[in-house]
């Protein structure tokens, strides 16, 4: 199968303990794509209902989902695009699911970019989904996976057939987990109010390919190298074509905006744009169609109280704090009424215009804690890809036309600043790099500046909280203990946790 973005950028180190992964079968450009897709869409006009599939778009950076109605699923087929296999881990915690060491394979688990069930084109009331038939050569699971990587059933083969969903919204962190190689037939019906539809989808899970231990660096992780200050990088990053048909070195068209706007809900991503031999990192806000561009020096990201949480029990998450201690946490599956940065390298203009993957660096952070960038598995285990208690910089490098989300956690409420620089080489050979400074105000009591505007759905919260100052030209004190980076490596994990979920199960687990 086809090694996505992430895949090809992974980079493993010798304190990552994962099971063995391999990817095989050739990329089918002719196949839509499961990456970051709402794979079921279910739209409600009057009395007509619809069941449709909704592709990610990425090249065209997001902009055309909210306005696109979809393909009949029906027409098409899925995988082995994105998908990726793996061993089941020897962890007496999972072994309901099946024998150590069994492989599964997951429909576009090659990143943190699982698909979606979107419901948001219905008003009122729930939508029912139903399994109806699965018709295959073995099992199939779809699971999603709470803030600490816990999974819960929505529906599976082995009689979990149905589940009831709320109207309006739209469930990410979707993962499709089958057992057995071969085409699997699903068959949907989604209903809501007296209306009902069905569909029927066609899987194809190529042969399930797991190397073995002894087999060393297994296909489709790239070996990593040592750079500078003990940090580690993919020099095989490598990106998808460009299927934008924008100009070389031209931002696509979208809308920019200027004023100072406060952020607490919906999507935004930070990534680079490429005007002629101009480079800027902006924050891209889709809380408007098309998406808008923001300057970050006009952004404040507002971390309201729904995003405070208590820090699970147990070793993996001890670099948060002591178990019970409350943290907040801006999770890498979207939450309603919660902000959900992200971070991409989409814009048309960087992959038409740049050569091999983006580095981005964390330079300094100020504020009343610590901050925590990491990726959370299945199986509840983090991978830290930044952390402020650690020695500054912290670099990771990004492949090209990826679009990526992981858990942002501070430790303390207050005002928070990071000084972010991302830095890539254009085709014609030259360096470009550009820094600016990240302002998140967390806990409803942190005040936001005094001129800064609510956006849109978002409110600006009255109070007083800690406020930590940048320093000149977006450049931040440095905290902690050296660190080496993490480059893709953390993405590995959330792809092999997803694709291990409720496969072979000998016993259902309870919700």
């Amino acid at each position: 199968m086809r090694r996505s973005a992430f895949a090809a950028a992974i980079a493993v180190t010798a304190t990552v303990a994962m099971p063995d992964v391999a990817f095989a079968a050739p990329n089918r450009p002719d196949r839509p794509s499961a990456e970051g897709a709402d794979l079921i869409v279910v739209t409600k006009k009057g009395d007509d209902l619809s069941l449709r599939f909704r592709e990610d778009r990425a090249a065209g950076g997001g902009e055309d989902r909210a306005a696109g109605a979809g393909v009949d699923p029906g027409g098409i087929v899925l995988g082995p695009e994105g998908g990726l296999s793996a061993a089941l881990p020897d962890d007496p915690a999972f072994a309901f699911l099946g024998e150590p060491g069994r492989p599964v394979w997951s429909l576009a688990a090659g990143g943190p970019r699982f698909p979606a069930i979107d419901t948001t084109g219905v008003s009122g009331g729930d939508v029912t989904l139903r399994l109806v038939k699965a018709d295959g050569p073995g099992k199939v699971a779809i699971y999603t996976l709470s803030e600490w990587g816990r999974p819960t059933v929505l529906l599976d083969s082995d009689g979990r057939t149905s589940v009831t969903i709320p109207a309006g919204r739209r469930l990410g962190g979707v993962a499709w987990t089958f057992d057995t190689a071969g085409t699997h037939e699903l068959t949907f019906a989604a209903a809501a109010g007296r209306e009902q539809v069905t569909q029927t989808y066609t899987v194809e899970v190529p042969p399930l390919v797991v190397a073995p231990a002894s087999a060393g660096t297994a296909v489709g992780r790239a070996q990593a190298a040592t750079t500078g200050q003990g940090a580690t990088t993919n020099k095989a990053a490598t990106s998808k074509a460009a299927t934008g048909k924008a100009a070389i070195g031209k931002a696509a068209t979208s809308t920019t905006a200027t004023g100072k706007t406060v952020i607490s809900d919906g999507h935004v991503d930070m990534g680079p744009q490429l005007d002629g031999s101009t480079w800027r990192v902006r924050l891209k806000d889709d809380a408007t169609t098309p998406a808008t561009w923001r300057e970050l020096a006009d952004v404040t990201l507002k971390v309201t109280d729904k995003a405070k949480i208590k820090i699970p029990a147990g070793d993996g998450y001890a670099f948060l704090g002591a178990t019970g201690d409350p943290v907040w946490l801006l999770p890498q599956t979207q939450q309603d009424g919660i902000v959900w940065p992200g971070w991409n390298t989409q814009d048309s203009s960087v992959i038409a215009g740049v050569s091999g993957a983006v580095t981005w660096t964390l330079e300094g952070v100020t504020g009343p804690g610590a901050f925590k960038l990491f990726l959370t598995s299945s199986f509840g285990t983090p991978d830290v890809l930044f952390d402020s208690a650690r020695a500054l910089p912290q670099r990771l490098a990004i492949p090209l036309n990826t679009h990526a989300h992981g858990n942002w956690a501070f430790t303390r409420a207050g005002t928070y600043r990071l000084a972010v620089r991302m830095s890539g080489t254009t085709k014609a050979g030259k360096a470009v790099s550009d820094t600016r400074t990240l302002t998140i105000a967390v806990g409803d009591g942190t005040a936001v500046d005094d001129d800064a505007q609510p956006g849109p759905g978002a409110t600006a919260q009255p109070g007083s909280g800690a406020t930590a100052q940048a320093g000149q030209g977006g450049a931040l004190a440095k905290t902690g203990a050296n660190v080496a980076l993490v480059a893709a490596g953390g993405l590995v994990s959330v792809a092999l946790g997803a694709v291990t979920i409720f496969m072979t199960r000998r016993r259902k687990p309870s919700q």
